[in-house]
């Protein structure tokens, strides 16, 4: 099959890579344009475009993805079938181009956790299990016909990067698997409507900075799921002194009479905790602002309270 594969970050590059590897014929990647990125403004590569690139596979990055020019560009590769994992929403035009139509990765267990922000969501919730679905795009944005799917267990340990790495993998498993039964003609499309009744659905919109402020005013397993789900990226923060203080890595402690929610508990020597509603989080891993990320030992050395 002439597979065109659309994607821009690591968790696309999985996919692709099992694509490649498998023999199946990837004519070309779309992926969004470059741009300035860091302190220097450097101009920076989407991780899909440098692994298309490394295989001497063409690459478009198209500003609009209505623009007549690339959709021109497009229909001259003649692709069999689209592949997005992680990339933007697209138009009909688009995703109804091949005569396979296209097939999205989605890094949760749909219907649940539509959107922009699975990963999170699912660890913020406390989810014991998350997983990857294969589903055919159409008109509203994750709402298509489910192809297969793989269920991956969350550990209480897992952060949202632990999560992340664990359904990259899975994802470049069931893509191929879909793929191998599509060919086969054994794809049996089942719409999301058949899964789940629309009024017990969990949704997984996009987190933006001020989403990430921890409410110490909550139980303990609460905040500690909060800090895992925004670890590493973007991270919780919480205010420490009129600055901000993101945390990365936690322990829980529950007792029966805690301190007043937000009140910080420190020996200034080897451990500094915060009190929750019945409880509290024991930071490892914490990044004041205008400081690097380190454990918690060498922040205390180096804190004057």
């Amino acid at each position: 099959m002439r597979i065109i594969f659309m994607g821009t970050p690591d968790f696309a590059v999985a996919s692709l890579e099992a694509l490649i590897q498998s023999g199946e014929q990837v004519v070309a990647v779309v992926t969004v344009p470059d741009k300035p990125a860091g302190r220097g403004q450097k101009i920076h590569e989407s991780a899909v475009k440098v692994f298309a690139k490394q295989h001497n596979i063409p690459v478009l990055q198209p500003l609009k993805l209505r623009d007549e020019a690339f959709l021109n560009e497009l229909k001259s590769f003649q692709a069999d079938l689209q592949v997005v994992v992680a990339f933007r929403m697209l138009p009909e035009i688009v995703w109804n181009m091949p005569k396979f139509g296209t097939i999205n990765v989605h890094a949760s267990l749909l219907p649940q956790y539509r959107g922009a922000a699975p990963i999170n969501h699912a660890i913020i919730n406390g989810e014991k299990e998350s997983g990857v679905t294969t589903f055919l795009l159409q008109h509203e944005i994750d709402t298509g016909n489910i192809l297969l799917s793989k269920k991956v267990a969350i550990k209480d340990t897992d952060n949202a990067g632990d999560l992340h790495d664990n359904l990259m993998v899975a994802g470049a498993e069931i893509l191929l698997q879909t793929i191998q039964q599509l060919k086969a003609g054994t794809l049996k499309p089942t719409p999301q409507d058949d899964f789940m009744a629309a009024e017990s659905l969990k949704h997984a919109p996009k987190i933006f900075k001020e989403d990430c402020k921890i409410n110490w005013d909550q139980p303990t397993e609460t905040v500690y799921n909060f800090i895992r789900g925004l670890s590493p990226y973007p991270a919780a923060f919480t205010l420490f002194n009129d600055k901000v203080l993101k945390i990365y890595n936690t322990e829980k402690e529950l007792v029966k009479t805690p301190s007043t929610p937000g009140t910080i508990e420190t020996d200034k020597k080897s451990f500094l905790k915060i009190a929750t509603q019945d409880g509290y989080i024991v930071i490892s891993d914490l990044q004041l602002e205008g400081k690097k990320k380190m454990n918690v030992v060498d922040f205390l050395k180096g804190y004057r309270f």
